[in-house]
């Protein structure tokens, strides 16, 4: 009888899980459809047309991405549609990202329609405290036309007097100041001052000219300086003794150096007695020059770096004198640099590999092995050099992070983070991002974890990434090092001749697998091609192209991607470390970067890289290499594979049929 009680309630659970999974699929069927309607209808909404929404909206009214389509509607007619209709959506959806959105146009709509008053009360009650300088002018615009002066001349002033170009809304208010006769003098001239401290000399030069030709002059002379930094102190142009053009000799040094360390710090040694530099202006140049010289892998950096003195002489300037001392192969000098710096530099990875190293190349393992042998139980790019050079296991200490149902499940009916998936899911991710963002702000460190799970149940990486990292959580290598795209992953590598865990690297590095995020230097993708680079992979592999559109599909983003990559590892002769720094840099600056006459060990070489941004992507990318390489097949595959000698330039021209490339 207790046997069959048993087998009654187990069959009982079954049929209750049964009803449960059918219902949860039933409810999943009916959120596909409403999800690939919100995708058909979007792009009309967002051109202001309603009928592909009305078609829909039997399955678009109760779906928690209707205000989104709602507002952006009402974006797109905000020049036609009744105000009472956007004041309604507002006060019902006014805390939801999209009804921000729209309550930001709506402000600049009102303005543009010149209905002062409701733009000022809504200025009010939302922006006037955010320092938002399209709305803080328009506001003082307002204020011009409703003759309150003693508000708009100080809020006007604020806004003058920056050191940048303005918006143009702010032209209406600065005329105002003008016709005031409040430009006239000084306020242009603590202008014109803000302008050449930031180094906006055009701004400057176009502020001059409504003062006299003395100024007008000053403006010039820093752009000469800029322009042809040579010739300028070759002239030593309008030589006055004053420190303004003790300043613009600095500057022109500065740009000097950039292309000639060598031949500025001449120019310096020969402009330094005859004009008085003070000891902190002394110290800046010096400093500037030095770091040059070592970024332009000049023999004399490591002596010009430890003759720095005080604040010219600090964490950055440290590191290079070491960059400086191993591009020499002087080990002592590593030794002695590094022994130098404070504790808490000399505790970072990179320092103490190359403490161990150059102990161990001077003779001294019995010093250098236990320093290397704790960096190597260490999983990272340094933790990985440790081991190799040991040759010892890497550290790969994967731990899954146990899933807790219960709070999985609340998490998922959070409304925000509802909404962020679903906008993740119908291909609004950056919007996702932000929702998801703001969501899990005020999560505690566990349920941000199981947050982190959550996102990566729902295949959105990004954020399974970026909140573990948030958390420091990094021991779970799925969560951290997924594997999406897995089949087109892989045939895109091997039609490019190239290993498939090194494209995932170089995704990662480079976007976190996000499929429309766009850089600062106008890479877009997942893989992060610049538009003409796209363009020409594109041709190269006889694929479609259309423009950002092809860059934001995943799959042409990895086929161009990749096929780039083996470009790249062609042209410098299967150089895995010279072909990631040329995804990164550009193959132009990696070929300048080789060194003059001698092999390098790529150690230091990658080390030896000017741009930081690039150095630490190599890094991070070899890294990444050997991680995926673990997931994807359980074996180890060794950083110092990849290592091998960078040849001199010369060596490079002579072998390389592709060098000069596109």
């Amino acid at each position: 009888m207790g046997r069959l009680r048993k087998l009654r309630r187990h069959f009982a659970g079954v049929i209750v899980i049964c009803w449960l999974c059918s219902a949860c699929a039933q409810a999943e069927s009916v959120l596909d459809d409403r999800r690939a309607a919100f995708r058909a209808a979007w792009p009309a909404a967002e051109r202001g047309d309603w009928e592909p929404v009305a078609e829909r909206q039997s399955l678009l009214a109760d779906y928690v991405l209707w205000p989104d389509l709602k507002a952006a509607w009402l974006r797109a007619q905000l020049d036609t549609v009744d105000a009472s209709e956007v004041r309604a959506f507002l006060e019902q959806y006014g805390d939801l990202q999209p009804a921000r959105e729209l309550r930001y146009r709506f402000a600049l709509q009102l303005a543009a329609d010149g209905r002062w008053p409701e733009y000022v009360d809504l200025y009010e009650r939302h922006y006037r405290d955010l320092h938002v300088a399209r709305l803080d002018c328009l506001a003082a615009q307002a204020g011009i036309l409703s003759e309150r002066p003693d508000e708009v001349v100080e809020l006007a002033k604020s806004l003058w007097l920056v050191g940048r170009s303005q918006v143009e809304e702010c032209d209406p208010v600065f005329d105002y100041l003008r016709g005031a006769g409040l430009l006239e003098g000084e306020l242009t001239e603590r202008r014109f001052e803000l302008a050449i401290s930031a180094r906006q000399f055009s701004l400057a030069r176009y502020l001059a000219k409504s003062l006299d030709d003395a100024w007008l002059e000053r403006a010039n002379r820093w752009i000469e300086a800029g322009r042809d930094p040579l010739a300028f102190l070759s002239a030593d142009a309008g030589c006055n003794g004053s420190g303004e053009h003790r300043r613009q000799l600095l500057y022109a040094l500065e740009r000097l150096a950039d292309s000639d360390a060598r031949l500025a710090r001449e120019r310096w040694e020969q402009a330094r007695d005859a004009h008085g530099f003070l000891p902190a202006e002394t110290a800046k140049i010096a400093r500037y020059l030095a770091l040059s010289a070592a970024q332009q892998h000049l023999p004399e950096a490591f002596r010009l770096l430890g003759e720095l003195e005080g604040d010219a002489a600090d964490a950055y300037t440290r590191g290079w004198q070491v960059r400086a001392a191993l591009l020499a192969h002087a080990w002592e000098d590593v030794i002695a640099a590094i022994r130098a710096m404070p504790a808490d530099e000399r505790r970072a990875q990179e320092w103490r590999y190359w403490l161990g190293l150059a102990l161990r190349q001077s003779g001294r393992d019995s010093r250098g092995l236990p320093i290397l042998t704790a960096l190597a139980g260490e999983r990272s790019y340094f933790g990985f050099l440790a081991a190799d050079e040991l040759g010892t296991p890497y550290a790969f200490a994967h731990a899954t992070t146990p899933a807790v149902e219960d709070a999985l499940d609340e998490l998922g009916q959070i409304p925000a983070l509802v909404r962020a998936r679903e906008l993740f899911y119908v291909g609004l991710e950056s919007r996702g991002r932000s929702e998801w963002n703001d969501a899990v702000a005020g999560l505690d460190a566990g349920d941000k974890l199981q947050a982190a799970l959550l996102a990566h149940r729902w295949g959105w990486h990004s954020q399974a990434i970026a909140t573990v990292a948030d958390i420091g959580h990094y021991n779970d290598l799925e969560l951290r090092y997924p594997l999406p795209y897995a089949d087109t992953f892989r045939e895109a590598a091997e039609a490019a001749n190239i290993r498939g865990s090194w494209a995932y690297g170089v995704a990662r590095s480079e976007s976190l697998f996000m499929a429309d995020i766009r850089s600062h230097a106008g890479a877009v993708g997942l893989m992060q091609l610049m538009p003409a680079t796209g363009r020409r992979t594109a041709a190269q592999l006889d694929l479609p192209w259309s423009g950002i559109a092809t860059l934001t599909d995943p799959a042409s983003s990895i086929r161009l991607g990749t096929t780039y990559l083996g470009n790249m590892l062609e042209r410098f002769e299967s150089n895995v470390v010279l072909a990631t720094a040329a995804y990164n840099a550009g193959p132009e600056k990696v070929e300048e970067w080789l060194p003059a006459a001698q092999r390098l060990d790529a150690r230091i070489w990658i080390e030896n890289i000017p741009y930081t941004e690039t150095r630490e992507f190599v890094r991070r990318v070899l890294f990444s290499d050997a991680i995926f390489h673990w997931r994807l097949t359980g074996r180890t595959s060794r950083l110092s594979a990849a290592l091998d000698t960078v040849r001199p330039a010369a060596a490079t021209e002579e072998l390389s049929p592709s060098a000069g490339g596109s």
